[in-house]
């Protein structure tokens, strides 16, 4: 006997797959986006430091978390810190984090190691004899790096760093394993509340190679755009 499509399961669940599982994807992923790059620029000057100790603390932190799982981390940062929160705060009990919250905060975090490195190489490209010239002109290292290196360094590296936050988009499925309602995690509710796994599955793939799909395109188109600027 073979299998009877039904696909008419996605209009009837279009709503909640839209409404509560692309915006809680796209939510999550524009916020880590922007978490991780604040971070990423600030542990990117920290390996660039001058200092032995900034460099040290920035470099065990991008390796470590560049070396671990994603999912290890999803992991460890939804059932341990709440523990450890607790157990710092003297409750006893554990802090009440929710899913979202802990999502966010460890995509930031774990984002900040890769976003990291795209910027120091982007901080690297600009040439020293403009740190130079700043200096000559009066600016202070501070205003250097945010006058004169950072925005070149971001339009630089932008087609990169939009790139790293398409795999962010894919990525962010893996909150899954914590329960939470993102586009593949609604999708694998209706699947299974319908057992319509064929069409939900194919459905969740083909939202997915439309959006990274078409981004990759765009990235392509500003690169091709910015290395005529140039």
């Amino acid at each position: 006997m073979g299998y009877d499509f039904d696909f008419d399961v996605i209009a009837r669940s279009w709503v909640y797959l839209f409404r509560d599982g692309l915006s809680f994807t796209v939510t999550l992923t524009l916020l880590s986006m922007a978490g991780g790059i604040v971070l990423g620029t600030l542990l990117a000057l920290m390996r660039l430091s001058h200092l032995g100790p900034l460099r040290a603390v920035a470099s065990t932190y991008v390796n470590v978390m560049r070396s671990l799982p994603l999912v290890l981390v999803i992991f460890w940062f939804y059932f341990l810190v709440p523990w450890i929160g607790g157990w710092v705060s003297g409750s006893g009990q554990p802090l009440k984090v929710g899913a979202f919250t802990s999502a966010l905060i460890t995509f930031t975090l774990f984002e900040a190691a890769f976003y990291c490195e795209i910027l120091r190489a982007g901080i690297q490209s600009i040439p020293r004899g403009q740190l130079f010239a700043g200096s000559a002109l009066g600016l202070s290292y501070s205003q250097n790096m945010r006058l004169v290196v950072l925005p070149q360094a971001f339009r630089n590296m932008l087609p990169v760093l939009l790139t790293q936050t398409i795999i962010l988009f894919q990525d962010t499925s893996l909150v899954y394993v914590i329960s939470s309602t993102d586009f593949l995690g609604a999708a694998h509710k209706v699947a299974n509340r319908d057992h319509r796994l064929v069409e939900m599955y194919s459905f969740a793939a083909v939202v997915y190679f439309i959006f990274c799909f078409s981004a990759s395109v765009y990235v392509r188109r500003l690169q091709k755009r910015l290395m005529i600027i140039r």
